[in-house]
């Protein structure tokens, strides 16, 4: 029996690099991190950019996954598997940070909200689940964005859609954001949907690290960001736990 391929063995090791984390690698630290020659990295780095496994920024000539892997990796995940595992966290993030809580996933060129929590006090709210929320202004529709989880191109092609004054609505402002998105780990909306709300986002991984859904909440803007309209850094540190034990619980080990 044939034993296994060597190239394709490394292409997967430079694919599992390149999920592990959100920045993104150029061809010295992907060749160093897995004991490759230089030469031989950027011959599987051009082959999988060819096949839409890896994007280079033309920018930076640095790596990232590209969105034809990515689309592959929801669709294994059942969306009823990704609310269940989550359930719990969500509840408790919920109880911590006490702000709505809200589970997302692409559908159709919006977000799918699969699961919502309720903020813990007695004002009057109404169940979200079902609902869907536009890409380009909602912090969990960036993270799905930013991650090629939903496709870029056709959000652009629909329209970004003004729902306020900071509302996003051009490609520029889009991209940009996006690339901060990737760079920081998290997302966030400040009055971008509706006047005086805001939100935040996290990505939850699957199986080697691709994004399969976002987690976030959602508050008054006063509550969720200081008085220089920045998001509360605790805020973000308990979204991050909470995506963290979800996406554990669906295979991302290294996350």
């Amino acid at each position: 029996m044939a034993g296994p391929v060597q190239s394709i063995e490394r292409a997967a090791a430079i694919l599992r690099l390149l999920a592990a984390g959100p920045r993104r690698l150029g061809l010295g630290e992907v060749a160093a991190s897995l004991g490759l020659a230089k030469g031989t990295a950027h011959g599987i780095l051009r082959t999988l950019q060819h096949v839409d496994f890896v994007e280079q920024d033309a920018a930076t000539g640095k790596y990232q996954l590209g969105a034809a892997l990515l689309h592959l990796g929801t669709s294994y995940l059942d969306v009823n598997e990704l609310r269940s595992r989550s359930i719990n966290w969500a509840d408790a993030l919920a109880a911590r940070s006490g702000e709505a809580v809200r589970l997302g996933t692409p559908l159709e060129g919006r977000v799918l909200v699969v699961h919502h929590v309720f903020r813990p006090d007695d004002t009057l709210q109404t169940l979200d689940v079902g609902a869907l929320l536009p890409l380009h202004a909602s912090s969990l529709g960036k993270i799905l964005l930013a991650y090629g989880t939903a496709p870029l191109d056709a959000a652009l092609e629909s329209g970004l859609e003004p729902y306020t004054r900071h509302t996003l609505v051009t490609q520029e402002q889009l991209t940009r954001a996006l690339a901060e998105v990737r760079e920081v780990g998290w997302a966030a909306e400040t009055q971008e949907m509706s006047m005086g709300e805001a939100g935040l986002a996290v990505p939850i991984r699957g199986h080697g690290g691709l994004v399969v859904g976002a987690i976030g909440l959602s508050g008054p803007v006063e509550r969720v960001c200081d008085s220089q309209a920045r998001p509360r850094p605790h805020l973000i540190t308990l979204i991050r736990e909470a995506a963290r034990a979800i996406s554990r619980d669906l295979g991302a080990a290294r996350w």
